[in-house]
């Protein structure tokens, strides 16, 4: 009789676990016990697991990263940096859409989270779209799609766990995804004029009657200045804290904790927005956000013990070499799998589930660990607004007050854009590595 080895049960449990509602969380925890007990280890054991997994210093950018989001949204940069960019190029063919799209790209390198993203600008987005004549489920589902950006483009909370379970270099990683993040977005924007047509309000000819620039019907260089004076200050933060690792001052983790900083000095000192108040209650987001990101790295570490023990690893590697002798095929169904796994699981969950079996195959075609950390992420932000289970398209369903489904349907011209993206830097790795040898 055909009997399933134990790691290969552990699998299928874990996705029955989910598929019945399943906390991830939980589901890899009971999983991993059942795989335990299956093999004959103590529970004497998941102690000292679960405090070796989580004790790395490198996790605690993800934490600090969090609240320095939570933080900078609620000092108001966010509303100062979508203001600027409303001035500098809302009279462009595209409007409100092309600044959703850049505010997007900047803010991602603040917050490093795209779930955060969605919450932080979402609201101003949306509505500013809508005054441009965007139907609202657009709107929406551009934003789930540019703040899926936040995992790609630098700091970002994905590329620390992948720099932790994959041991490299996280600030190489940060360097590699630069350009990468730059092109999607710039995709982005050259898509958005071709569907911008569903505007149901106005013509592109008479955008700036629907929408009233900040500042009122001063000189276009009078707003201008007083819109980056506002915004300065939001602008700064990739400088900061990406400038500081590049230049070799700090860490990224030590960036994490730099950035905090900065948003308390700017929030309390500056804008002189924050109090003890919001603090408290910025701090509160961060730990309940911050919490369900590190109990899932938690228990995906004990699961990871588990396949690693089993040999998982070495059985479904061998058995993804052996699809093929073709790297380029062998790529197309780690893409696949990737893209799937996007749709059901969150981007934590799936890189302590595949890293370990991906990660020997990648170096035993000689592929570069940090391109591939890049194309991993790239891979991970699509499932971020791909149904039925993408994160951002719940946040902005919750925001917009529409179905996911109609934004759903909406993002598929970005799901496109992406989708090219990603063949891009797939078929050209070059992309990741020019600065980083620029920088040498």
């Amino acid at each position: 009789m055909f009997e399933l080895d134990t790691g290969t049960q552990m699998l299928i449990l874990f996705g029955l676990l989910l598929v019945i509602r399943v906390p991830v969380a939980f589901s890899l925890g009971l999983s991993s016990l059942f795989a335990m007990w299956q093999m004959g280890f103590g529970l004497d054991l998941v102690g000292d697991l679960l405090s070796s997994g989580i004790t790395k210093f490198s996790l605690l950018a993800i934490p600090f990263f969090i609240l320095a989001g939570i933080l900078m949204g609620t000092a108001g940069m966010a509303d100062r940096m979508i203001r600027f960019f409303r001035v500098l190029m809302g009279s462009l063919p595209g409007g409100m859409g092309l600044v959703g799209v850049v505010v997007s790209l900047f803010w991602g390198a603040v917050s490093g989270s795209g779930p955060a993203s969605v919450a932080a600008i979402g609201p101003m987005i949306i509505r500013g779209m809508e005054e441009d004549g965007y139907p609202r489920a657009f709107a929406a589902a551009m934003v789930c799609t540019g703040a899926a950006l936040s995992i790609v483009i630098p700091p970002s909370i994905g590329l620390v766990i992948y720099g932790v379970i994959a041991e490299v270099s996280i600030g190489d990683l940060f360097i590699a995804a630069i350009l990468p993040g730059a092109l999607m977005g710039a995709l982005m924007l050259i898509a958005l004029p071709l569907v911008s047509r569903q505007r149901t309000v106005a013509k592109l000819s008479n955008l700036a009657q629907l929408a009233p620039m900040p500042y009122g019907d001063r000189p276009y260089a009078t707003r201008l200045w007083l819109s980056f004076r506002d915004a300065v200050w939001g602008l700064l933060t990739p400088v900061v804290i990406l400038g500081g690792i590049y230049a070799g001052i700090f860490t990224p983790t030590e960036a994490a904790v730099v950035a905090v900083v900065y948003a308390l000095f700017v929030g309390f000192f500056v804008y002189r927005s924050l109090s003890f108040g919001t603090l408290f209650d910025a701090l509160n987001d961060a730990a309940a956000s911050s919490a369900v990101v590190m109990l899932v790295v938690t228990f995906a570490s004990l699961f990871g013990w588990v396949v690693t023990v089993d040999d998982v690893v070495g059985r479904y590697s061998e058995g993804l070499l052996a699809l093929s002798s073709s790297p380029w095929t062998i790529m197309l169904v780690m893409a696949v799998i990737l893209l799937i796994a996007g749709m059901f699981m969150d981007a934590v969950t799936i890189m302590f589930i595949s890293l370990p079996i991906f990660l020997p195959v990648v170096r035993e075609l000689g592929w570069d660990p940090v391109w591939f950390g890049v194309f991993l992420m790239i891979n991970l932000a699509i499932g971020l607004f791909t149904p039925p289970v993408g994160i951002n398209l719940f946040v902005a369903a919750n925001i917009a007050k529409l179905s996911l489904e109609r934004i759903a349907v909406a993002a598929l011209p970005f799901l496109v854009t992406s989708v090219i993206g990603l063949a891009i830097v797939a078929l050209w790795p070059d992309l990741t590595s020019y600065l980083l040898i620029w920088m040498q």
